[in-house]
């Protein structure tokens, strides 16, 4: 492959995240590489948490460069982990979609998943016509390779340029992920494809058939007739089951195409698979679902069954990577979301400043994987005093399409007035979005 000239790279270190501005000084690629410009970009990055170095980057692609689309832009989050990257969570929204830019990578709860994990997360927001940039053929999964191999480049992560991916699609971005599923499949760990459109009538390969899928939709109130989401949900079901796939389909009765809490399980469900099918060390090739941990589940009934334990008809069934996603599925399609049962990682790095009559409390936080953050409850000698913030919730996310809401937070910061030159003893906890609360963090201020 040919050498390259890369764009200088401005390095602001903001704490957490840092951010990466590229600068395009002029960019001679390998012919794979031919037409991959970054342009100057500006992010707004979180400093919630000052004691990591995370990475936020934003690369924008247009003209000649982005056939597919008007211009194509890419949000990138990096955690600071110790060793490689595993896998590379990537979230394509639906028609029109793009309007919202991109918010995942700021989001707290996936960049706890990611953390958790070792993963990056690329967002796209793709501004120009869904009927073409939802097949992959058209450049839009040419472009998401490219972008994968700069930032590998860039932030000294060359696992980027070959990591496995876990790809989330909603509406024209579900048609996508279960084309990429068509195309590359030896690439996926898992999919979740939220109200998919168009109903694909193309075949899949025995490769396909390995990669877990999760596929949701609203029945007969899943978008305009002609879109077809509840068809494709249910060709694609009953033609990868019969080829003995791993598949999952979830009806959410009473919700409809945008709106859903199916972030409540595709999380779940992502850590359901990284368990099982990660590479083995010094292997690129995904591990097959083990077939002693996977469960069944009926679709009419809502029962489910551990796979190795059931000698019946499997043909028309759900099969599960492990037992807790079954019981997810089963609150899931009963009751529109999966509620939280276990509370919330404690708040750390507690401080206090004092200043004549006030008191500066800050802290630091990481988010419940699994339900975000609600709000901070603040403390005085034990007495409640106050919350951050006082109302709404600190972070959450738009279920019409999974946008997080707000992309920027508020520090994690509390003022005490009119408190004396006393000891108090202050302490903070995380409440999630189930109103689980966390163990509190606490400090003397003297």
């Amino acid at each position: 492959m040919a050498g390259y000239y890369l764009p200088a790279i401005i390095l602001i270190t903001m704490n957490r995240p840092k951010v990466l501005l590229f600068i395009l000084l002029g960019c001679i690629l390998s012919s794979y590489q031919k037409g991959l410009s970054i342009g100057v970009v500006s992010v707004n990055p979180n400093k919630c948490l000052e004691s990591r170095n995370d990475t936020i980057l934003k690369i924008v692609l247009e003209g000649e460069d982005c056939p597919f689309a008007n211009r194509a832009e890419y949000g990138v989050y990096i955690p600071e982990v110790s060793g490689p990257l595993q896998g590379v969570l990537i979230l394509q929204h639906g028609c029109t979609m793009e309007q919202f830019g991109i918010t995942r990578p700021y989001d707290l709860q996936y960049q706890a998943f990611a953390e958790k994990w070792k993963l990056a997360i690329l967002e796209t927001a793709l501004y120009g016509d869904c009927h073409v940039w939802n097949e992959p053929n058209s450049g839009s999964a040419t472009a998401v390779f490219k972008v994968l191999e700069q930032i590998a480049i860039q932030t000294g992560h060359p696992e980027l340029k070959t990591a496995p991916w876990l790809l989330w699609g909603h509406s024209a971005g579900g048609y996508w992920a279960l084309a990429m599923l068509r195309d590359h499949p030896e690439r996926i760990l898992a999919i979740v494809s939220y109200s998919a459109a168009r109903n694909p009538q193309w075949d899949y390969t025995a490769d396909a058939a390995k990669v877990p899928l999760l596929l949701r939709h609203a029945g007969a109130n899943d978008g305009s007739p002609e879109i077809l989401c509840w068809a494709t949900a249910l060709n694609t079901f009953h033609k990868l089951r019969e080829m003995d796939a791993p598949v999952t389909i979830a009806y959410n009765e009473g919700q409809n195409h945008n709106f859903s809490y199916l972030r409540y399980m595709a999380i779940p469900f992502f850590e359901a698979t990284l368990k099982q099918r990660l590479p083995n060390d010094h292997s690129l090739d995904l591990q097959d679902l083990d077939p002693n941990h996977t469960w069944l589940g009926d679709t009419l009934s809502l029962e489910i069954y551990k796979e190795s334990d059931y000698s019946g008809d499997k043909s028309s069934m759900c099969v599960f990577p492990d037992e807790s996603t079954a019981r997810n599925w089963q609150e899931f399609v009963s009751t529109g979301t999966v509620v939280d049962k276990t509370p919330p990682p404690s708040p750390y790095n507690i401080r206090v400043k004092r200043n004549e009559t006030m008191l500066e409390v800050t802290w630091e936080a990481d988010a419940d994987m699994e339900s975000g953050i609600l709000k901070f409850n603040i403390y005085k000698d034990d007495i409640l005093i106050g919350t951050l913030p006082e109302t709404g919730a600190y972070q959450s996310f738009d279920t019409n399409g999974d946008n997080t809401i707000p992309v920027k937070v508020l520090d994690m910061k509390f003022v005490i007035t009119g408190t004396r030159n006393v000891k108090t003893k202050i302490s903070v906890e995380t409440v999630n979005h189930f109103n689980l609360v966390s163990e509190r963090a606490t400090i003397t201020a003297r």
